[in-house]
């Protein structure tokens, strides 16, 4: 495999973590927007991506393969958590 077909590989491996991080932080900040008012954006959304992307090399390790649907649940439940205690339990700047 050459480097090319690294790069690939891993913006493959995490776009669906990236995907699933920024789309949920919108969403939240569309449905909280008078609780998420003071929280940035950028913060929800590396919040939210670096929980999915987490979750998602863990799956990686435990299962020894990526796709694994135990994995994209653990990255909706990891993303979710990382969300909320961005949003909500952490102190704002």
């Amino acid at each position: 495999m050459g480097p090319l077909d690294a790069i690939w590989h891993l913006s493959n491996f995490f776009a669906s973590a990236v995907g699933l991080g920024l789309f949920s932080a919108v969403m939240a900040k569309l449905a909280w927007r008078h609780d998420l008012k003071s929280v940035p954006l950028r913060r929800l959304c590396l919040w939210g991506v670096g929980a999915a992307a987490a979750a998602s090399l863990g799956g990686l390790v435990a299962f020894g393969r990526d796709g694994k649907m135990a994995t994209y649940a653990l990255m909706v439940l990891a993303c979710a958590l990382g969300l909320w205690w961005s949003g909500f339990v952490s102190p704002r700047r």
